[in-house]
């Protein structure tokens, strides 16, 4: 293990000098890190060695994927290639940006690798059960079930109206919507698709399976067979639930995930450790480390809570020491993954009584 994580180390470090030299170049890199970079009295192309050296950059600002130009975040390496643009947040003002032209594809190819064929059979048709609209999620999914042989089926979702109407307090509302999308979602399960595998939050998957329940069946017996889930409040209580009550013995994998970051797999849960969810980042494309609540430059020991802290390196999207809105607890480097990981993941405890996590 000692050695495998050494391996990973050195691989993470030949990345960043690569993805760096890419992003610095004024002939490759994007507008915003080549004007970046004439603001420092150094060069990063020289002295970034290794991911510890990402922190002389400083922090990465929540408010640099607010408003445009997006342009600016576009390689020039990859000039002509066509550009997709997703969205983040934007419940209230204006939301942030990523541009992806391959990224998405890519990171769902990977995750597609860690998925059990038994559960996940390829060919099989998909349901997303989940947010559409301008995010990255509706055709990383589509992809993914693309890449495995299948057909993806979408329901019509918008989440930002989710939590408005709980802020609002508009009880009524925010159940008679729920019962629209999982409506559209029994539609199609009942539209002799053949649908074996599901994407869902944790509160759809539920309210999905209470549903089926009402019409006497089950997840399983509606024909699912692998649940790809994920939301900011995957608690090992409610796994140990989902297990127990709702899935019927259809196999579910919880993740991670975000516009910014991509997909993080988790290791494998259950009665072993007290179905305790850790997710990996997909190393070497982006990292997640658990920091210091006061010191960001300092990683928690392992067992300990801190804020999660995502980097980003691809040659699309370069975001060093972003630090997200949530909090977990440090995870060692497991059989699967060479490298830190987080379990335990919640609303960061400094915005918790301000964020509204929706059907999340």
């Amino acid at each position: 293990m000692r050695a495998r994580m050494h391996a990973a180390g050195e691989a993470l470090d030949a990345w960043v000098r690569e993805v760096v030299a890419w992003h610095f170049d004024p002939a490759s890199g994007c507008p915003f890190w080549i004007d970046y970079a004439k603001k420092l009295s150094w060069d990063p192309r020289r002295e970034i060695t290794g991911f510890g050296d990402l922190k002389r950059l400083g922090p990465f600002e929540d408010e640099w994927l607010r408003g445009g130009p997006v342009e600016r975040w576009v390689p020039r390496g990859l000039a002509g290639k066509p550009v997709f643009v997703f969205e983040t947040g934007g419940t209230t003002g204006i939301p942030k940006t990523r541009i992806n032209c391959d990224d998405f594809r890519i990171d769902y190819e990977l995750f597609s690798e860690t998925l059990p064929d038994e559960y996940f059979p390829k060919g099989s048709n998909w349901l997303m059960l989940g947010p559409s609209g301008p995010r990255r999620l509706r055709l990383g999914v589509e992809h993914l079930a693309q890449r495995r042989g299948g057909i993806c089926f979408f329901v019509d979702f918008d989440p930002r109206w989710v939590i408005k109407l709980i802020q609002k307090g508009w009880n009524e509302h925010l159940q008679a919507y729920k019962d629209h999308v999982i409506d559209q979602g029994v539609t199609i399960l009942q539209a002799n698709h053949d649908i074996r595998c599901l994407w869902a939050t944790p509160k759809l998957l539920e309210a999905l399976a209470m549903r089926l329940e009402s019409m006497g069946t089950t997840i399983r017996q509606a024909g699912i067979t692998g649940i790809f889930a994920g939301g900011t409040e995957f608690t090992p209580q409610w796994n140990r639930f989902a297990q127990e009550e709702l899935l019927d013995g259809a196999y579910m994998t919880p993740t991670y995930g975000n516009t910014l970051m991509g997909l993080a797999a988790s290791a494998p849960s259950g009665p072993h450790n007290n179905y305790k969810i850790a997710y990996y980042a997909p190393q070497p494309r982006a990292v997640i480390e658990v920091v210091d609540f006061d010191n960001p430059d300092c990683v928690v020991n392992y067992g300990e809570t801190g804020r999660v802290q995502i980097t980003t390196l691809t040659k699309e999207f370069f975001m060093p020491g972003y630090l997200e809105r949530d909090e977990g607890e440090r995870e060692p480097p497991c059989e699967l993954y060479r490298w830190d990981g987080v379990s335990g993941v919640r609303p960061y405890r400094g915005f918790a009584a301000t964020t509204t996590v929706g059907v999340y």
